[in-house]
């Protein structure tokens, strides 16, 4: 077991950003992990060592993640959001399309991880992906110092069908743009220009609106240590495009479902 627990410690923070982005929430998310290290401490010969530590660990959570008994063990505030979101939304095909974009496994990977063939791999992100497209525009504010980075974060943001409310490069700028016009999604850096912190901008921008975040760092260990609350999206630089488009869809998807179904 021992030798298990080391291999697959790398693979955590990872599985914890998957299992959030899956969920819609922080506490769904841990409470899957949770369960499945529990599971794994109990029987450690269900691990699949033939697939290797990280795309074993995913199949593994994946079992869990189909069990009946656990989704009753999370609780019915967590569960009522998260389910009714992923009842939106073919739920296998998700799946694969988060292992793909937001993971970066390889097509191969995921359809071990997900025990199907390739092709059926390669349908579910494709299905996905033309699902989580149906989803309305919004106004996104982009946090990031760094112009060229920006840039390409802007092009992503119109290209899927958003709007650019403004470019902050500082918190102050930040601040001052979300007051003008409230977004419905913020990207964000966590290190700034003027040395101020992201982080504290997002946290003064929530304290006024209540607003879907997705934070994209060069240093995505200050965001997953444990010992707050956590951002279940994250995009770590260097990022690939198709990572920010799928966590933009993904967040504004729970948003939208979770947070404004009524209205």
């Amino acid at each position: 077991m021992m030798s298990i627990a080391t291999e697959i410690a790398p693979h955590l923070p990872y599985l914890r950003r998957f299992a959030r982005a899956l969920s819609g929430t922080q506490a769904s998310g841990d409470a899957y992990v949770v369960a499945t290290l529990e599971a794994l401490i109990a029987d450690p010969g269900s691990f699949p060592r033939e697939l290797g530590p990280r795309i074993g660990l995913y199949r593994l959570f994946l079992q869990m993640w189909s069990s009946v008994g656990l989704n009753a063990q999370v609780p019915d505030i967590e569960r009522s959001a998260a389910e009714r979101n992923l009842d939106a939304l073919t739920p296998r095909p998700r799946q694969a399309f988060l292992l793909r974009t937001v993971e970066g496994f390889a097509i191969e990977e995921v359809a071990q991880i997900m025990n199907v063939t390739t092709d059926a791999a390669i349908a579910f992100v494709q299905t996905a992906g033309q699902e989580i497209a149906e989803q309305v525009a919004t106004d996104v504010l982009i946090i990031e110092d760094e112009p060229i980075i920006a840039l390409d974060i802007e092009t992503m943001v119109q290209e899927l069908g958003h709007r650019v409310t403004g470019v902050a490069r500082t918190h102050r700028e930040a601040i001052a743009l979300a007051a003008k016009k409230r977004p419905g999604l913020v990207l964000a850096d966590i290190q700034l220009a003027d040395g101020s912190s992201g982080l504290e901008a997002v946290n003064e921008i929530l304290a006024a609106i209540e607003v879907p975040v997705i934070f994209i760092t060069a240093y995505p260990e200050r965001l997953l240590t444990g010992d707050r609350p956590e951002p279940a999206f994250l995009i770590t630089k260097p990022f690939q495009p198709e990572a920010v488009k799928a966590a933009i869809s993904q967040a504004l998807f729970f948003d939208r479902r979770a947070g404004r179904k009524a209205a």
